[in-house]
């Protein structure tokens, strides 16, 4: 089992910066994958910005040269530095790990998700 918290969501003017965090704890396999997701009002959840086990990097597109995805494994952490937000970043943003990853992550999304968090809210006004 495996459980995803996230936290450092809230209200930022677009332009400004926020940093989630997700604290992962449980057992996951040497090859993985951790992503950001989000979900806006009346539309589908959708990739924001992925990190596989080797280090490996990927984003949307709509987020590439603004968003910054990490991880700390010393604190079971992964991290997603957003900045120069904009009103359409409003939305649910969730954690979500790929604990035995068969594929590599694509357009800032895992292969799959085997456990999702909460998700932290996420408003930016203009």
């Amino acid at each position: 089992q495996v459980r995803l918290v996230e936290s450092g969501g809230g209200s930022a003017q677009a332009g400004g910066s926020l940093r989630l965090s997700c604290v992962v704890s449980g057992y996951v396999y040497s090859r993985y994958c951790l992503a950001w997701y989000r979900q806006a009002p009346g539309k589908e959840r959708e990739g924001v910005a992925a990190i596989d086990s080797d280090g490996s990097t990927t984003y949307a597109d709509s987020v590439k040269g603004r968003f910054t995805i990490s991880q700390d494994n010393a604190k079971n952490t992964l991290y997603l530095q957003m900045n120069s937000l904009k009103p359409e970043d409003t939305a649910m943003y969730y954690c979500g790990a790929d604990v035995n990853r068969q594929t590599p992550s694509y357009g800032g999304s895992c292969g799959g998700i085997d456990y999702w968090g909460k998700g932290t809210l996420v408003t930016i006004s203009s």
